[in-house]
């Protein structure tokens, strides 16, 4: 839950607040109500959760951050049961529930909660530890700084930050880790912008973009998302609504992608024997909502919002196939002696 480039709260280190954006475009698309079932995937600091509670809805929410799932435990004791807590990444949404749901909703990126807390290392707002791992589990930022090879930081600058200066800021790190490795957030920060400079047109800090590509890169959001968009395609009951909610174009382009492949028959190959194509497994994707000026102006992190969504329809789910989403190549997320 984040905002991108050009957001006030994003991956370097802007102000955060917990308020859940798009909120009610979100209810709206998911349809809550009593009995209902809906799954909250990216459960965070439980905005859209105690939404669909105060509504009557029965809520499974899921977060592979365990300090999330520890902070929102009172929430779940005092829910008459109707909420469920599950400490697990949200690509296996579909193994945290019983049964058919009624909802997905997923908010995508880091959450408010993690962006406030300098050891986790998300934000160079406060010197903290270079990490930013949500399940604080496996790879850290500073392993991939620290050890990855001058081509792999580009690729992943380049491609996941969007970042213009890529190869200037993967070179200026192997000179200086060669002398002493970067260890917080604020000394790489502080390094990235006494290269690049800080152009006072921009609304960003110079080392935002990296930040992003390194957090997206250490806890594979991108593979993340899409297998959650299959696994949401698999429990979803005939009707049950699918909303997500992301802050990046890359993030934006694999559910375009997903909705637009699952809301059309499979194309078949005119070079095969005869085959039946298979049915539409989403209705029409619902128009793309984004926030409002007063929104964005009560939240500034709603300002890169995309909020798109689907109705499951009656049809089986079909095989996930990862190609559809033309993912970027990337390094292996492993740790490597070549410096």
């Amino acid at each position: 839950m984040t905002a991108g480039p050009g957001g006030t709260s994003d991956a370097g280190g802007g102000p955060a607040r917990h308020i859940p954006v798009l909120l009610s475009e979100v209810l709206e698309m998911l349809q809550p109500a009593a009995g209902k079932v809906i799954v909250d995937g990216t459960f965070g600091a439980g905005g859209y959760t105690r939404a669909l509670l105060d509504i009557g809805a029965n809520v499974v929410a899921i977060d592979r951050d365990p300090d999330a799932i520890a902070a929102g435990r009172s929430l779940e004791a005092g829910s008459d049961g109707r909420l469920r807590l599950v400490e697990a990444p949200f690509s296996r949404l579909d193994e945290c529930t019983d049964g058919p749901v009624d909802g997905v909703v997923l908010d995508i990126g880091v959450s408010s909660m993690q962006l406030d807390e300098a050891e986790r290392g998300f934000s160079f707002r406060h010197d903290g530890p270079l990490d930013m791992r949500m399940a604080q589990a496996g790879l850290a930022a500073a392993d991939v700084v620290n050890t990855f090879k001058v081509g792999d930081l580009t690729r992943i600058f380049g491609i996941l930050g969007e970042e213009r200066h890529a190869g200037r800021i993967a070179r200026m790190i192997e000179r200086r880790r060669a002398d002493r490795l970067f260890t917080t957030t604020r000394d790489l920060a502080q390094s990235i912008e006494a290269l690049v400079g800080n152009n006072s047109k921009d609304r960003i800090h110079p080392a935002t973009r990296v930040f992003q590509a390194l957090r997206i890169f250490v806890n594979d959001e991108l593979g993340e998302l899409a297998a959650a968009l299959f696994a949401a395609e698999h429990i979803l009951k005939p009707g049950g609504r699918l909303a997500v909610v992301s802050f990046h174009s890359l993030e934006d382009r694999i559910v375009k992608r997903f909705l637009t492949d699952r809301s059309a028959a499979a194309a078949i190959s005119r070079h095969l024997p005869a085959q039946t194509a298979a049915p539409a497994t989403f209705d029409k994707p619902a128009r793309v909502v984004t926030a409002s000026e007063e929104e964005i102006a009560q939240n500034p992190r709603a300002r890169s919002a995309k909020l798109r969504g689907a109705v499951r329809t009656a049809e089986p789910a079909r095989p996930a196939d990862p190609s559809i989403f033309a993912l970027p190549r990337l390094p292996e997320p492993r740790l490597t002696a070549e410096r």
